[in-house]
């Protein structure tokens, strides 16, 4: 089997290398860019599994580096940051990070984020490629657009079923309301972000009402909501 291969994007070099260090020692294939332009270029000629990228960079940030990866690609993008605040990981989140790591870290964190970010992304991309997803006793088919709990099926609205869809096809990713607003309430939508909140809840109901012995669909407080496979 190929290796990994992962591209670290980070101006310092004292910490490319820490990272190239670790992760090389993990028996992952490393690429490093000192830039946000060197790192955009290098996509364009590369195939890359995963991006560890640093927030706090010259000339192009890393918000603005994500922004422009997610244009055209969908590689798990793990955003480094020497920064607590919650702010700042909501932004992160809203322009297409995967996760967040908080310098300082240990070795041990890096590369468990690392593998579960891979597990998520690939795992999440061959379920998608079966057609069903298949949850314990949940069951999604997005062809049909139809949702099954314990072999019964269960009516969801067209917004309802889009949104449950975008989360369980992302396991343990997290999205701000924002991010579910834009991608499913399309980037003209006005109204209250609150209708994120109103149509989990039906969600909720639903499964509840359905007999379904765990609820999927967890509160990230402060950011948002993700799909969580099992209790």
């Amino acid at each position: 089997m190929n290796k990994f291969h992962i591209l670290i994007v980070d101006d310092e070099w004292n910490m490319r290398n820490l990272l190239r260090i670790h992760l090389t020692k993990a028996g992952f294939q490393v690429s490093e860019a000192k830039n946000g332009q060197e790192a955009l270029e290098l996509l364009e000629q590369q195939n890359v599994d995963l991006i560890i990228l640093d927030l706090m960079m010259p000339d192009m940030d890393g918000l603005d580096v994500c922004a422009k990866i997610r244009q055209t690609k969908q590689t798990p993008i793990l955003m480094l940051t020497a920064r607590t605040d919650t702010r700042d990981k909501v932004e992160g989140l809203n322009v297409g990070a995967d996760d967040y790591l908080t310098k300082p870290f240990e070795a041990e964190e890096l590369v468990a984020r690392v593998h579960a970010l891979l597990r998520r992304a690939y795992r999440g991309e061959a379920q998608l490629n079966k057609g069903i997803l298949t949850f314990r006793k949940l069951k999604i088919d997005p062809a049909g657009r139809k949702v099954i709990v314990a072999g019964q099926p269960v009516h969801f609205t067209p917004k309802e079923f889009s949104l449950l869809l975008l989360l369980a096809s992302h396991p343990e990713r997290v999205f701000t309301r924002e991010h579910l607003l834009y991608h499913i309430w399309g980037e003209d939508y006005i109204g209250d972000e609150r209708t994120v909140d109103t149509h989990i809840k039906s969600i909720r109901a639903k499964f509840r009402q359905a007999g379904l012995s765990y609820n999927p669909i967890q509160t990230v407080w402060g950011v948002g909501y993700k799909f969580k496979e099992w209790e």
